[in-house]
């Protein structure tokens, strides 16, 4: 427990890792992260990347797969370069994302998790939970995500493992 708090507090300021390309963001919920989603959209556009808004368009009960699968789909075809999903517990919406080829979606429950996401498994969605985690550590989370870079290297090797196992099993 001491290295992972190590770890956070470790972690490199804004500053260090800011990113200088703008990158398309889509952002979709369920009904239970559709408030959650607005402050995230407004959040994405503060760190200046554009953030799109990939449903639902009310908090009327809805199906967390239809929305996960449009944001996925499009960070798959390359329409957008990342997506932020947010559900209840976010763990359907992080297997329904993860059906997609190509993408490598992360539940993560906070800034390590967010962190290393990106920076060993380079993630490509970010899922959240509005049940789990306290909507004022979201943004520091989200931030990172989006800032930190992959580093390749060994990290490289076993994301391409990933890959080479979606193409084995899925055709």
């Amino acid at each position: 427990m001491i290295s992972v708090i190590r770890k956070c507090n470790d972690l490199p300021s804004q500053s260090k890792l800011w990113s200088t390309r703008i990158m398309k963001i889509a952002v979709a919920s369920e009904h239970r992260g559709f408030k959650a989603k607005d402050k995230i959209l407004s959040l994405v556009r503060e760190l200046h990347h554009e953030g799109l808004d990939f449903g639902p368009s009310t908090d009327e009960m809805c199906d967390y797969p239809d929305y996960a699968a449009k944001a996925a789909r499009a960070v798959a075809s390359g329409e957008v370069d990342r997506a932020i999903l947010i559900g209840g517990t976010g763990i359907g919406m992080t297997i329904v994302a993860n059906k997609i080829r190509g993408i490598r979606a992360a539940l993560c429950h906070d800034v390590l998790s967010a962190q290393i996401s990106r920076s060993h498994n380079n993630a490509n969605i970010l899922c959240l939970s509005v049940d789990l985690i306290a909507t004022a550590s979201m943004p520091r989370m989200i931030q990172t995500w989006i800032d930190t870079p992959f580093e390749g290297g060994r990290h490289e090797r076993r994301v391409d493992k990933i890959s080479h196992y979606e193409r084995e099993f899925l055709g």
